[in-house]
């Protein structure tokens, strides 16, 4: 069963995600279960989606306290512009949003390619945690349209950027955010190389 592989694509996310210690070892037990266990019990198909559902849970591990964080941050910004008085300057709201933004798509991809030593790991993290908060913040904010959708508070809404903009730009954000994490990637295998240490999985 030696020439049996789970997809390409998943093996690959999985070692960039790997620290060097445990690239071969985690990698090999994955790959052995899958070829000595998996595959004869549920065939190739429901064999690979095992496969990726291991390496999607590396993903989540590497980015959901991320995810959460800047959720938190978006939905706040949200409950700031739907329930405080109106007001016509969002300018200050703005810039301290898209810090807090900035600082934890760089942070995760720092820490993730810290810990990795692989700038592809603060890639990976960086875009798995704008694609997490963006589905938080959108059932969140459902949620609170569902309890509150009153006229005042859609004009609120209406005031602060519209539905298009409660709904779309979580997911808008995924790409630049991506590029900090990039950023935070490149730092944190530089400063894990020349420290020489980062922290086990």
């Amino acid at each position: 069963m030696g020439d049996l592989n789970p997809p390409a694509w998943a093996e690959a996310v999985l070692r960039v995600l790997l620290g060097p210690e445990d690239r071969e070892s985690v990698s090999g037990d994955l790959l052995e279960e899958y070829r000595e266990s998996v595959f004869p019990a549920r065939g190739r198909v429901r064999a690979d989606v095992w496969y990726a559902r291991q390496v999607a849970g590396f993903v989540w591990r590497r980015a959901w306290l991320w995810a959460v964080a800047l959720a938190a941050a978006v939905v706040g910004r949200d409950v700031l512009d739907w329930w405080l008085p109106p007001t016509n300057e969002f300018y200050a709201r703005s810039v301290v949003s898209t810090l807090i933004a900035v600082s934890i798509f760089t942070s995760a991809g720092a820490w993730s390619a810290w810990r990795s030593r692989s700038v592809g790991a603060g890639v990976l993290a960086g875009f798995a945690t704008g694609a997490i908060s963006a589905a938080i913040v959108n059932v969140a904010s459902l949620g609170q349209l569902a309890v509150w959708h009153d006229p005042h508070t859609m004009s609120t809404i209406a005031a602060s950027g519209g539905l298009e903009e409660v709904f779309v730009l979580p997911l808008m954000v995924i790409v630049p955010g991506t590029m900090c994490a990039l950023v935070g990637g490149v730092v944190g295998k530089t400063a894990a190389s020349v420290f020489g240490s980062h922290a086990s999985e």
